[in-house]
């Protein structure tokens, strides 16, 4: 989509205009009549889809061999008829500005009359020299927008494509001058799509001829070449039909279509998917499997063809000796699809197609809602997906004549029975161009049909299907665990399974009471991370002596930021203040334009801040807290401000790093390898926490030696050791459904990355085409289907998960070495993981041999298993939809680890893994003050170990304790006149560590008694002396809430009970 586009046929010769001795030429009658509709859609729209810009400015990139969709070239080749790379358009109501090379210039010159009369507006070319940045012609360019000037204070509105990240050095250069100038940018891609969304009748034109073409090949050269290949049994992969059908689009004489070959191209590569290995995105890829065409097989094939630039899409789903579900499956999808295109009329809601194709799939069979795609398709044109325009229920734009949409729709993901695994799944796919008419809806793919006739095909025999067919359904009721284990869960299997894990939990127990009694008794409770004190820094010292003050020149504030002190005019006096004591600086201006600055410095009692080392070494000084200056230099005192700011941020950070620094445990030296024992090498990595400056962030290589790591970049002051003893865990894990391949390092003490102090470094590489491009401009971001990336994403995965497994083989084998004992990379079992909360933000969680990890977002997670007491699954619960997991160390002054929102389908997997790797689980109903309880623990482990140990959180012992008490009273009915009564003791000690509502308003019902009857001011008063007797008389009844209610855990607090005992508690 760049200077080497096919030229479009000459249709109006007499109107179309060239360039001397330029094969391009451009079709003037449109472009006056599309300007006309390009003006007068802003000029009524200029709210709602323009950004109420005064000027729209539209820079095109560079050519790209790639397929690629933007909004820039779709202006360009429909208003123009081509693409202008690296050109800058600005409209504005009385001119248009053209920012291009010279040769384009002359091709645009035959527009200038043509716009002047039809919009009224002025042609002014700037010509860009070919090594020039265009920086002076942007100036002019720039000076014409604010001539502009809607009124009031603010700069002219600039609309721009937002989401187009600058490439090439002009369109930087224009990015970089437009944000720096007073303007205010507005996104205009609402109105350009709103604009490009109904097309005129030679757009539509375009559009038939791209449909036919996708057709023709499907009806006269995909299908007859899948027939051939199934019927002689050949072996071909699904890459190999996607070349020759790829082949056939480009030479369309192949299909039987007249079409001249420059005018054709691909919307994306042809998708051939088969054996079980489904993906229904156009951004698929077609892979190097051989096509599977056994009994019970589906194969989908997706074409998508350009005519001039416009777009057209075909998909079929083609069923090989189908099983009844399938072709039941396909009937109906074939009925929505139906349905879908039937709602595409004039006036209608877009989102009536999806809701049609999903009311019928509902009435239909409602057990396939679950596996419908999320949208019916989307509008297309120039681009492939137009923004705007997507068959999904939450669009509520209106269809209007004209419009073109691919309809596309499917179910992901069924199942049937079937011995063979590549039958076991399998999807389908309907897809057609679909052109709104005022009085109809025409299907301009048509041509190939998707009748059930003409894609199921049978290729056994009647009689074998016969023999075949009823197998399934005698061995469904014979093998009687496979039934009983889908239809019934309380079978003789599972009961068996769910025994054995309660007795090896119960086993467990046992262990681990025994185990954590020795702990405490031996007096080790953990070791932990043993942080002393935190060593004090060595006292900050502007100046030694008077005589180092730099002499006076004016009684202002100046800031010396070689000494790093600020001296401040006091009664006549320069006074130095280090500025380590300044805790902030701010200034102000009034409406007489005074300009004050107030500094606040820090000072003995200054909330949230370090305790002065010089308070305790001069307990009798006087500490100044704030000082104000007024000034009518505004200037300067912004200058000192920011100087100020700048030079304690730099001190601060020195200081801070000197302090972690200060704290490190000191490590071997890195023992690099020989000339005869070359590194192990792994080439462009990023590294995880990034380095500090404000520099352009630089990959690095990773590099195994002889006692260790290196990772260093082309800078000097980049480089990180890792030495093989300090490592303690070393994890590989390769992209599959996350977009970056890594190696994760979880470290027994600290160090630094830059001046940051960590325990987790990780080296990464992102499986992405503009990670590849770092020397160059950056690509664009704006591809709605993100097609260029995803066809290469597998071959890439494959390539860079290929790499870092040699890398990893090689460092393993390094580490076979027997001074490097217990050293190997442990790898993350993704099928175990699940979704949780660790931090602040959800997380796929995945366990691996020796720690529970979660390697993407930051902050990392690294759960050692080796050091895990227990586990207390809390919130779990029938109606539940989520619980949550609290994690227990051995080392019991470390908090526990909580992972929240943890889905309950997890809940079954998660005991299953537990008990797998012998660590003691337990559920409540509540969540914990786990505080509180490892409190109570460390200062009275004996009377822990008396009562127990962790029994206190089994349920079921709980449980079966209180069915032996129902069932032994049983006997006994209370009389109408004789009150229920309830053991005082049913208050364990184990109810007061748990958090919740129920301890400020459950009381005992031997208290109701001797409370029975008391009025309300009774209980009023006697909770008011109860109130007074701690304290608390002069609070608020808000602020006794509000202290309640922060040492609520579990539930939400009910409402007051209708009782006037808890009445009497709650307040």
């Amino acid at each position: 989509m760049a200077d080497h586009r096919k030229v479009p046929p000459q249709s109006q010769a007499g109107a179309k205009a060239s360039a001397a001795g330029s094969p391009y030429s451009i079709d003037l009658v449109k472009f006056s009549s599309r300007l006309k509709a390009l003006y007068s859609h802003w000029t009524h729209n200029k709210v709602d889809m323009w950004a109420s810009a005064d000027a729209l400015a539209i820079a095109t990139p560079p050519p790209s061999e790639d397929l690629r969709y933007l909004k820039s070239s779709a202006l360009n080749i429909w208003l123009l008829g081509y693409e202008f790379p690296e050109t800058v358009m600005v409209f504005m109501k009385k001119q248009i500005h053209f920012l291009c090379s010279q040769k384009k210039s002359s091709l645009l010159e035959v527009v200038k009359k043509p716009a002047k009369d039809a919009v009224g507006a002025d042609v002014v070319m700037h010509v860009k020299m070919k090594n020039d940045d265009g920086g002076l012609l942007m100036d002019s360019i720039f000076a014409a927008i604010h001539a502009v000037r809607s009124g009031g204070d603010s700069g002219p509105v600039v609309g721009n494509i937002a989401r187009e990240a600058p490439e090439g050095k002009l369109l930087e250069t224009w990015t970089q001058k437009l944000g720096n100038e007073s303007f205010q940018l507005g996104d205009i891609t609402a109105g350009l799509s709103d604009l490009f969304a109904v097309k005129d009748n030679d757009e539509l034109m375009c559009v038939r001829k791209a449909a036919y073409l996708s057709a023709s090949v499907m009806k006269k050269v995909v299908v007859p070449k899948l027939e051939n290949v199934i019927d002689e049994e050949k072996k071909v992969a699904h890459s190999a039909l996607m070349d020759e059908t790829e082949k056939s689009i480009l030479e369309p004489a192949k299909a039987g279509v007249k079409l001249k070959a420059e005018n054709v191209d691909i919307c994306y590569p042809p998708i051939f998917q088969s054996g079980g290995v489904f993906d229904l995105r156009p951004s698929a890829a077609s892979n190097d499997d051989l096509l599977y065409y056994d009994p019970a097989s589906v194969i989908i094939c997706a074409i998508g063809s350009r005519y001039n630039s416009y777009c057209s899409n075909v998909a079929r789903s083609f069923l090989i000796d189908a099983t009844s579900f399938q072709s039941k499956a396909y009937e109906v999808l074939l009925k929505a699809h139906e349905a879908a295109i039937s709602a595409l009329k004039p006036g209608n809601p877009v989102s009536a197609a999806y809701e049609a194709a999903r009311s019928l799939v509902k009435s239909e069979s409602p057990d396939l809602v679950a596996h419908l795609t999320k949208s019916a398709g989307t509008g297309i044109g120039l681009e492939f997906r137009e923004s705007g325009l997507a068959l999904n229920d939450r669009n509520d734009r209106l269809v209007k004549a004209g419009m073109v949409f691919n309809v596309s729709i499917g179910f992901q993901n069924l199942q049937i029975q079937s011995k063979n695994t590549k039958s076991q799944n399998f999807s389908l796919l309907l897809a057609d161009t679909v052109v709104v008419g005022g009085d109809k809806t025409e299907v301009v793919t048509q041509a190939s049909s998707k009748a059930v006739k003409d894609v199921a095909y049978s290729f056994n025999d009647d009689d074998e299907e016969e023999e075949v067919k009823p197998k399934p359904k005698v061995e469904a009721y014979r093998r009687e665990p496979e039934m009983s284990k889908t239809a019934l869960r309380s079978d003789n299997h599972e009961i068996s399974k769910e025994e054995v894990r309660r007795q090896h939990q119960a086993e467990l127990a046992q262990q681990k009471n025994e185990e954590t009694a020795r702990r405490l008794a031996g007096g080790e409770a953990g070791s932990g991370d043993s942080r002393g004190a935190a060593k004090s820094s060595t006292d900050l010292v502007a100046y030694k002596t008077v005589n180092d003050l730099p002499p006076p020149r004016e009684l202002m504030i100046l800031v010396d930021q070689k000494n790093e002190a600020v001296l401040l005019p006091i009664y006549g006096s320069m006074v130095p203040f280090h500025v380590a004591t300044i805790r902030t600086v701010s200034s102000q201006q009034d409406t007489n334009r005074n300009c004050y600055i107030r500094i606040i410095f820090n000072f003995p009692g200054t909330p949230f801040s370090q305790q002065d080392a010089n308070s305790a070494k001069y307990p009798g000084a006087i500490y100044l807290k704030e000082v104000s200056f007024r000034s009518k230099d505004t200037r300067h005192i912004s200058e000192v401000v920011q100087l100020i700011k700048t030079l304690r941020r730099q001190v601060m950070a020195r200081e801070s790093e000197r302090a972690e620094r200060a704290t490190l445990v000191s490590q071997e030296k890195l023992q690099l390898a020989n000339n005869r024992s070359k590194p192990i090498r792994l080439s462009d990595l990023w590294i995880r926490p990034v380095f500090g400056g404000r520099g352009r962030k630089q990959p690095g290589t990773l590099e195994a030696h002889l006692n260790g790591f290196r990772y260093s970049t082309s800078r000097q002051d980049e480089r990180v050791d890792i030495m093989f003893a300090n490592i303690k865990h070393a994890l590989f894990q390769p992209a599959q459904n996350e977009m970056i391949t890594l190696l994760h390092f979880h470290l027994h003490n600290h160090i630094m990355v830059g001046n940051k102090k960590t325990k987790d470094v990780q080296f990464y590489v992102e499986v992405m085409d503009q990670v590849q491009n770092i020397g160059g401009g950056r690509r664009s971001t704006y591809d709605p289907d993100e097609i260029e990336e995803e066809q290469r994403e597998r071959i890439k995965k494959s390539k860079i998960n290929g790499e870092f497994d040699s890398f990893v083989s090689r460092v393993n084998e390094l580490w076979t070495n027997p001074q490097f004992d217990g050293l190997d990379f442990d790898q993350p079992e993704r099928q175990l993981g699940f979704h949780g909360v660790p931090y602040k933000s959800s997380a796929f969680i995945i366990p691996a041999s020796t720690c529970l990890v979660e390697l993407i977002e930051t902050p990392f997670l690294v759960v050692t298993l080796a050091e895990v007491e227990i586990v207390n699954l809390e919130r779990v619960g029938l109606g539940q939809k989520n619980f949550d997991m609290t994690i227990v160390f051995k080392d019991f002054k470390k908090d526990v680890m909580r992972i929240d929102s943890i889905p309950s389908t997890a809940l079954e997997g998660i005991k299953h893994w537990l008990d797998a790797i012998n660590i003691k689980f337990y559920e409540s109903r509540l969540n914990l003050n786990w505080r509180q309880i490892l409190k109570t623990i460390t200062d009275d482990p004996q009377s822990f170990v008396d009562n127990g140990g962790w029994e206190f959180l089994n349920l079921e012992a709980t449980d079966s304790e209180s069915d032996n008490s129902e069932e032994s009273d049983q006997g006994y009915e209370p009389s109408a006149s004789e009150p229920e009564s309830v053991s005082e003791e049913e208050d364990s000690d184990s109810a007061s560590l748990v958090e919740s509502e129920e301890e400020d308003d459950d009381v005992s019902e031997a208290d109701s008694e001797d409370e029975k009857g008391k009025t309300w001011e009774e209980l009023e008063r006697e909770a008011s002396n109860a109130d007074r007797e701690k304290g608390a008389e002069s609070d608020s009844e808000d602020e006794r809430k509000r202290r309640k209610a922060k040492t609520a855990f579990g539930r939400p607090r009910p409402g007051p009970p209708p009782s006037s005992l808890k009445r009497s508690k709650l307040r």
